[in-house]
């Protein structure tokens, strides 16, 4: 698939689904990482492109300014070079693509002007916050003065660059992927980590990135260092059986109940262990035990409204597969017979060895 652009009227630029090398996008600024556009002719990084950066609309009409259509424009090639021609929201002027109106001197980048930004490993779509507040990123952690993008449906603050983290990512020092997560089910706000790239201290309330398969954590900034990362074909391994859901636990979703805080709780969900659902419940019981561990029943815990099985909610959250530092190999979980327990067995071996307790 081919586009010509705008900005580069020689040669029409050239569609990649997969882009890894972490180049800056000459539309934003922000490095790639996903679906683009380059020139396979010239042996210029300015003209790599986003996909979304490359497929932007040559006019619109924006509600910031709705007296008249705004025009894209590169704000490097020195039409934009007055003080009233910055960016009217970031207030900056930063040598990108700007959307402009020739009559009223009004300018906003395409970063500050978008209604709406996906970002690969959230769930929802995030909106930018059209005011310069100060707030503090929900994925780095770091407290900044800018246009924040926020989704709604989650409480989730988060800065523009962050935003363009990619969800997978090889380093050199490490055999598998990383993911990004900032909901780990594994990871504890009270646990004391290490980057295993810097060797410095991971605040692990916020995001960062991690291999389940070797407890392997690592700085968002660290694991996005070019001499740190390794540029290969992430599908390779992914088929390798690498995937996602080693990290996200053993159960689906069907409930979420969003607290005024912006913390989420599972209410209902469906767990690979029973065939029924499980709803989320702060009763109180007695002579009752849980199906994972077979140890009494506390509150809070998940229970089956059609029969009497109960988990708690840290046996509910196990992840599907976990190392062991008894074991060379990782492990996997599974269910016995209803009434029993959970146990941990190794795949390559086929041996049953480690029975779960908490």
């Amino acid at each position: 698939m081919e586009l010509q652009h705008f900005s580069h009227s020689d040669h029409p630029l050239v569609f990649n689904k997969d882009e890894r090398m972490g180049l800056p996008c000459y539309g934003c600024r922000e490095p790639i990482f996903g679906p683009s556009y380059s020139c396979m002719k010239c042996n210029e990084l300015k003209f790599y492109h986003h996909k979304l950066c490359a497929e932007l609309p040559l006019g619109l009409h924006h509600p910031l300014h709705p007296a008249h259509p705004l025009i894209l424009i590169d704000e490097s090639t020195g039409y934009l070079q007055k003080e009233n021609s910055k960016c009217i929201v970031c207030k900056e002027f930063c040598w990108e693509y700007s959307y402009c109106c020739y009559r009223c001197d009004f300018n906003i980048h395409i970063k500050c002007g978008v209604l709406e930004l996906e970002a690969e490993f959230h769930d929802h779509p995030l909106t930018p916050i059209c005011k310069l507040i100060t707030f503090t990123c929900d994925l780095c952690g770091k407290e900044d003065k800018g246009v924040p993008n926020l989704c709604s449906s989650c409480g989730f603050w988060i800065h523009n660059k962050c935003a363009h983290f990619p969800e997978k990512i090889k380093v050199a020092r490490h055999r598998h992927l990383l993911h990004l997560t900032h909901s780990s089910l594994e990871l504890h706000e009270s646990d004391s980590r290490f980057c295993q790239l810097c060797v410095q201290k991971v605040e692990t309330r916020f995001g960062l990135y991690y291999c389940s398969r070797c407890d392997f954590v690592a700085h968002l900034d660290c694991a996005m260092v070019k001499e740190n990362r390794e540029d290969t074909d992430l599908q390779e391994l992914k088929d390798e059986g690498l995937e996602h859901d080693e990290i996200i636990g053993t159960f689906e979703v069907k409930k979420i109940n969003v607290g005024e805080d912006g913390t989420q709780q599972f209410i209902e969900i469906a767990h690979f262990s029973h065939n029924h659902d499980l709803k989320f419940t702060h009763e109180v019981l007695s002579n009752e035990k849980c199906d994972g561990c077979v140890q009494a029943i506390l509150s809070p815990f998940y229970s089956c409204v059609n029969c009497s099985f109960f988990l708690h909610e840290s046996c509910a959250k196990l992840p599907k597969r976990k190392r062991h530092p008894l074991h060379r190999h990782s492990l996997t979980l599974f269910p016995t017979e209803p009434g029993d327990f959970f146990f941990m067995q190794c795949m390559s071996s086929k041996m049953q060895w480690l029975r779960l307790s908490v």
